[in-house]
């Protein structure tokens, strides 16, 4: 699992790193993005309002960096995440997990307080009320076209 350090993305040596990624998690990625034929293109993780539990994760691929963005790489994906959602993810792990019942990806979040059983939606700890700010990011980065999923979405399959 790749762990990006602090000083690589321009914040304190102190800080929590922004997001590990596992290394079949890369993989997938980039096997997808090839796939698609989606050439100078990277990841783009974010948060944005939703799911059953208040906000949801949301991965797109996107070919162009937005001022703010926290850009890195990780196994040999560029990964960017908005500074919105930096906050709800920061020191979250994606991985990429692959069973007899498919695969999939798989975000543990620390940031968390609680989540739905699909894992694509969660309350954040730092804020108990329902407006998190999240739509902020939806209209400021477009996010209401990107794939997200979750629950109520019909992609999560959980049953919310």
């Amino acid at each position: 699992m790749t762990v990006i350090e602090p000083s690589a993305i321009g914040i304190g040596a102190n800080a929590t790193p922004v997001l590990s990624m596992s290394e079949p998690a890369a993989s997938r990625l980039l096997q997808m993005m090839n796939e698609k034929e989606l050439s100078g293109y990277g990841l783009r993780v974010f948060v944005a309002g939703g799911g059953c539990s208040g906000l949801q994760y949301g991965m797109t691929f996107d070919n162009e960096g937005r001022d703010g963005d926290t850009a890195f790489e990780a196994h040999g994906l560029n990964v960017m995440i908005d500074p919105i959602s930096y906050r709800y993810l920061k020191g979250a792990t994606i991985d990429y997990v692959d069973s007899l019942m498919g695969g999939g990806f798989k975000i543990e979040n620390p940031n968390a307080v609680s989540g739905c059983g699909c894992g694509s939606s969660f309350r954040p700890k730092e804020d108990e009320s329902e407006d998190y700010g999240a739509t902020e990011a939806e209209d400021a980065y477009g996010y209401s076209d990107a794939q997200g999923g979750g629950c109520g979405s019909g992609g999560c399959g959980c049953g919310h």
